[in-house]
């Protein structure tokens, strides 16, 4: 490809994009404000100031308990957040952070699904689910507890996919004192708890 022909490819792309921006903006375009040239080619090119919208960058942590510890949590909670919380904590607050993390994940697929409810309070407290609801009520917790802190905070880690899941695509878990075999695939064995998809 000779200079000019070069030079003409890279006219022709700046004219479409600028002739785009003038489509939509015909009536709002400036007089020519500068003269581009390339060669023997030469195209005068309106001023124009395209915003762009930030991107939202998604925080790195080094570890899975640094994530935990910058999230911020208040008086007042969100109820979606108030239930995974509380799944956490009855069913995993003596667990090491990732299989409390997983134990979060998997309420968290089951929303996405399709085969659940469609929010994690409905997940939770869905009939025959999890042993700590009571006639589809959950239990009350001291929100000074650590353990319950700790559970709201990963529970944000959860919600905001901040930390990779330890127990990848999982839809169920159980006790490994239990000793029942489920059908499905074992993705992990987390604390005492063995997850599957």
């Amino acid at each position: 490809m000779t200079l000019s022909q070069r030079a003409a490819s890279i006219v022709a792309t700046l004219l479409c994009v600028f002739s785009f921006s003038a489509t939509a903006q015909a009536a709002d375009l400036p007089a020519p404000a500068s003269l581009v040239s390339i060669g023997t080619v030469s195209l005068s090119l309106p001023s124009v100031t395209v915003p762009i919208a930030p991107i939202p960058v998604t925080p790195h942590y080094t570890s899975l308990a640094a994530a935990i510890e910058a999230q911020v949590v208040g008086d007042a909670t969100p109820q979606e957040l108030a239930c995974l919380a509380t799944a956490i904590y009855f069913e995993a607050k003596g667990e090491p952070l990732p299989g409390q993390l997983a134990v979060a994940n998997v309420i968290l697929n089951r929303v996405r699904s399709g085969r659940y409810p469609p929010n994690a309070c409905g997940v939770v407290t869905q009939r025959g689910q999890f042993s700590f609801v009571r006639a589809g009520q959950l239990p009350s917790i001291d929100p000074a507890k650590d353990a319950y802190r700790t559970a709201l905070k990963l529970a944000k880690v959860a919600m905001a996919e901040l930390w990779d899941s330890p127990a990848p695509r999982a839809l169920f878990f159980h006790a490994t004192r239990v000793g029942i075999g489920r059908g499905g695939t074992q993705v992990a064995l987390i604390g005492h708890h063995i997850f599957y998809r």
